[in-house]
């Protein structure tokens, strides 16, 4: 009796330890999960706003070079690119950064139209839409959590 009891009592806590230690691993890893996903999120932010500015950059060659066709194509890449680092940047709730890529697509929409009518006023208004999206890619070097 006595050393069965001893031995139960041995296997009740080693079980209990155990429970402690997996609940303990699974918290670590979710949590490290979490920041690996937010890095994630940052990086693909990043990734759209850099193709964002790059692709309104090459509009504004090409409004240099008076190739309104591929201006047009340009800046509808950007535009795609921008609104979808738009969204990141609200699930990231970085409103600040929303309202100025908000900006920078209403001017890469005005540019288009002046694009649309052979007009080089465009090249003014993209690269306002280029400094937004600098602005915006200079503010998360300090991300705020």
């Amino acid at each position: 009796g006595r050393v069965g009891w001893t031995m139960t009592k041995r296997m009740l806590r080693l079980g209990a330890a155990l429970l402690v230690a997996l609940g303990a691993g699974w918290a670590w890893g979710a949590s490290g999960r979490a920041d690996i996903n937010r890095a994630l999120q940052i990086a693909e932010l990043r990734n759209g706003l850099l193709e964002g500015r790059a692709a309104v950059l090459d509009a504004r060659l090409d409004i240099y070079g008076v190739n309104f066709g591929d201006a047009s194509r340009h800046l509808e890449g950007a535009r795609s690119a921008l609104r979808a680092a738009n969204a990141r940047l609200k699930g990231l709730g970085r409103q600040q950064d929303v309202t100025r890529l908000e900006s920078a697509l209403t001017r890469i929409d005005e540019a288009q139209r002046k694009v649309g009518q052979l007009n080089q006023d465009a090249n003014a208004l993209a690269a306002d839409a280029a400094k937004a999206v600098n602005d915006v890619l200079g503010s998360g070097k300090a991300d705020p959590k």
